[in-house]
């Protein structure tokens, strides 16, 4: 009855995950995102904005040409490195996979273990997610004057909302800790049997792994936007 109540949210798997898990009242939107972005973008990013948007850009060299298959390829490399990162990360280790019991038993007893891994990850996933971005970006350059443009924005659009794009999917471990002291909880007032101990921590590893996949979605989420301005172009 009490989910019930709560109000859908919508956008995307990350964000519905997170409401899932933590059992948040999302509220929809007030305001249409250009009314958002205005509010995120200060003035000096408004400016650089607006001066990428005026200019002119220069056409390609002749011979100049970007294959955009390539580039799909680099994009289904790169996720699936960064999707096998967080898959064979110690924090997913299990007894059955044959994890140390040290591991098992020490490290994860608390919460910050898992934090620590879950912050890792995203470091990862920012750096291989930001290192696409450029690559696609640098393709760009090299294609029509509309294309250039569009890499010239994109480049300014990363540098003003990195800050509060940190900040937000920021706040992830956080209320991921939440679900893991409800787990643990739930758990000790059960009096789980011993076969059914670690079912509890079994679970919150599952969401936690499925949390950081979605969060990689929305990573990668501007390189495939520019994927596919190649694909269009080429």
């Amino acid at each position: 009855m009490e989910a019930s109540r709560r109000a859908t949210v919508r956008g995307p798997t990350f964000i519905r995950l997170l409401a899932r898990l933590t059992h948040a009242d999302i509220p929809q939107p007030s305001q249409p995102l250009s009314d958002r972005l205005s509010q995120w973008v200060d003035w000096t990013h408004s400016l650089t904005l607006s001066t990428a948007l005026d200019a002119a850009p220069l056409a390609a060299a002749p011979g100049e040409r970007v294959c955009a298959d390539s580039e799909a390829a680099e994009c289904a490399k790169v996720r699936s490195a960064l999707s096998q990162a967080i898959a064979g990360d110690r924090a997913f280790a299990t007894a059955e996979a044959g994890a140390p019991a040290a591991l098992r038993v020490e490290e994860t007893a608390d919460y910050p273990f898992f934090r620590q891994r879950y912050l890792a990850l995203q470091q990862t996933m920012e750096a291989g997610a930001g290192r696409l971005r450029e690559r696609l970006r640098d393709r760009l350059s090299l294609g029509t004057p509309g294309m250039a443009q569009l890499a010239a924005v994109d480049q300014v659009m990363e540098r003003a909302l990195a800050r509060r794009e940190r900040a937000l999917l920021g706040s992830a471990p956080a209320l991921l800790g939440e679900h893991f002291e409800r787990l643990r909880l739930a758990a000790q007032d059960e009096a789980a049997a011993a076969p059914r101990a670690q079912a509890w921590l079994d679970r919150f590893r599952r969401d936690m792994r499925s949390l950081l996949l979605a969060e990689l979605d929305v990573r990668l989420q501007p390189a495939e936007g520019l994927l596919s301005a190649l694909r269009n172009n080429s």
